[in-house]
């Protein structure tokens, strides 16, 4: 005991900041090879079969993703080559699936992998606090700041997750100071649990690529780095230090960074990869070189279920099984619906305001192009007739069906917040055909570079008033065949008139990440006021998949940005 002791503040002397505010140097620390996993010839039990735990037995249960939605929603599956759309979610539905999976499994552990703060209207009209009594009322154990965490910007992030009652780890998000250094951890990097007689250990780890995939100005003061910076020391330390026999790495970096990292000898020692961000619907955990990854979808439609079977402090067998957030099996909670009730009762008039009709389902989640994008860049076009409109490959808001038995449904207030959570000012400017060609590539690059750490977690650009062809799996800056614009072929010197929304923090010549646009002018008309706008001129409207955006080598319906694995998307 006494070694031990002695151990633990050598290295909190020596190591990088622990996340208390304790500034200590990683010049001494080596970055030693980490054990190798403790995942070695594993039996997958049923966990259908498994229901009753015996005291070597506990379970993870997982949320990620969540991003504010509050209420029971449209969810997308793909399910024989079509579209299918069913209801699933909602906070009161989802609290009463896990306190029964709680009362099934009392050995467990509650952790939500990020993006609960943003996402939905009620959210962003009160910064994040609305949901705070929610969070809280599930008791959740652990949590991990997600990329949009950071939109209400450093202070604000603070204060949601500081009131948070979980504990809160991130071992690669920094106080940012004046100089080139990083300061203390903003979190603690890690978390430690006794459960089942086994020690886990918890380490996290958020996207490092967020000032660039988001505005710059929602991180400002916040440093990232890469995981692989420093995760293997950590794995080292939990092992040797803190006598930890199972391991979890829980990051919100996308399924493709994820199984990059699983394939990383850095990670080595690590049991399992609990991933999030690309809301991907990992259903068979993936294996990669050093350990395996899943994700757990997002939205609250889907609750991750990861049961662990103990021998000798280890993991000796596990089951995993991704659950849907059915509300037909699990009725909602009322004492949560009445929590629902009251955060949402300030915006909801507002809220479920009509403000058009569609007649056909709008849908994100195609990685190439969507319906839904094409809906919100048309209503660009329709608003200010320039040559081309830019949308982000934005990931979020579920989708919108038709109901049973009808031509068309309502689009309210609320479902304008879940496709734009964020009511940017659309913002024009002039670029050169050339500067859209290098762009698109770019873009492209961020969204399938071989790469994994390259990748950002959004799916590729989205635009009205251009066609794209081109090919995945052709080699960084070559991957365009192809560009016309308004039917006509790209010239690359011609000058072509664009409209984007504005980036906070973005230098003013730069626009949906095109630098040195010339002429660059706000408009002073939020993007949620276009929409109202047009939907007010052209409902019902009808958006479908176009061929705005082909590629040679992937289906228009691709699902994944993950390529390589027997992982599908549905």
């Amino acid at each position: 005991m006494k070694k031990n002791n002695a151990d633990r503040r050598n290295f909190i002397k020596n190591a990088t900041v622990l996340g208390f505010g304790v500034p200590v140097s990683l010049a001494t620390i080596s970055q030693a090879q980490a054990n190798t996993s403790s995942i070695s010839n594993q039996s997958i039990v049923n966990s259908k079969e498994n229901n009753i735990q015996t005291e070597n037995e506990f379970s993870i249960f997982i949320t990620t993703d969540l991003h504010a939605q509050i209420h029971t929603h449209d969810e997308f599956f793909w399910e024989n080559g079509k579209a299918v759309y069913k209801k699933r979610g909602g906070i009161a539905v989802l609290k009463t699936m896990v306190d029964q999976l709680r009362a099934s499994h009392p050995q467990n552990i509650l952790y939500d992998g990020g993006d609960y703060f943003h996402g939905h209207g009620i959210a962003s009209l009160s910064e994040g606090e609305a949901l705070i009594p929610l969070m809280n009322a599930f008791k959740y154990d652990l949590i991990l700041p997600g990329n949009w965490e950071v939109v209400y910007k450093k202070k604000k992030m603070l204060f949601d997750m500081g009131h948070a009652t979980a504990a809160k780890i991130c071992a690669n998000m920094w106080h940012k100071t004046n100089d080139a250094e990083n300061g203390t951890l903003i979190y603690a990097p890690y978390w430690v649990k006794y459960i089942a007689g086994a020690k886990v250990g918890f380490i996290g780890y958020t996207d490092h690529l967020v000032p660039k995939r988001q505005s710059p100005a929602y991180s400002e003061g916040i440093g990232f780095t890469h995981a692989t910076d420093n995760v293997a020391k950590y794995i080292k330390y939990l092992k040797e230090v803190e006598g930890c026999g199972i391991i979890f790495v829980v990051t919100h970096m996308g399924l493709a960074q994820q199984v990059g990292l699983a394939n990383d000898p850095n990670i080595e020692g690590a049991d399992f990869i609990l991933g999030a961000d690309t809301h991907e619907r990992v259903r068979v955990p993936i294996q990669g070189k050093f350990t395996k990854v899943v994700e757990c979808g997002a939205f609250g439609s889907f609750l991750g279920k990861l049961d662990i079977k103990v021998e000798d402090g280890k993991i000796a067998t596990y089951a995993y099984e991704l659950m849907d957030v059915d509300p037909e099996k699990y009725p909602a909670d009322k004492k949560t619906l009445a929590l629902v009730e009251k955060a949402a009762a300030p915006y909801q008039d507002k809220m479920n305001q009509v403000i058009g009709y569609a007649s056909t389902p709008l849908v994100r989640y195609f990685v190439l192009e969507t319906p839904m994008d094409n809906l919100i860049t048309d209503a660009v076009m329709w608003k200010f007739k320039p040559d081309i409109a830019l949308s982000n490959g934005f990931r979020f808001c579920q989708p919108l069906a038709i109901p049973e038995n009808k031509n068309q449904v309502a689009i309210t207030n609320e479902f304008l917040w879940n496709m734009l959570p964020v009511d940017s000012t659309a913002k024009m400017g002039e670029v050169t055909g050339l500067q859209i060609l290098d762009w698109l590539e770019k873009e492209l690059e961020n969204a399938f570079a071989t790469d994994p750490s390259k990748r950002f977690g959004g799916w590729f650009v989205r635009f009205a008033g251009m066609e794209v062809n081109c090919t995945i799996g052709k080699p960084k800056g070559q991957r365009v065949n192809w560009v016309k614009i308004k039917g006509q072929a790209l010239d690359k010197n011609k000058l072509y008139k664009i409209v984007a929304c504005e980036r906070e923090g973005d230098p003013n010549d730069t626009l949906c990440r095109i630098e040195k646009v010339t002429n660059p002018m706000a408009t002073n008309t939020s993007l949620h006021e276009v929409i109202k706008s047009y939907l007010a001129s052209n409902s019902p409207v009808a958006p479908k998949l176009e061929g705005r955006t082909i590629a040679t080598d992937q289906s228009p319906t691709l699902l994944t940005q993950l390529q390589g694995t027997t992982y599908q998307f549905r």
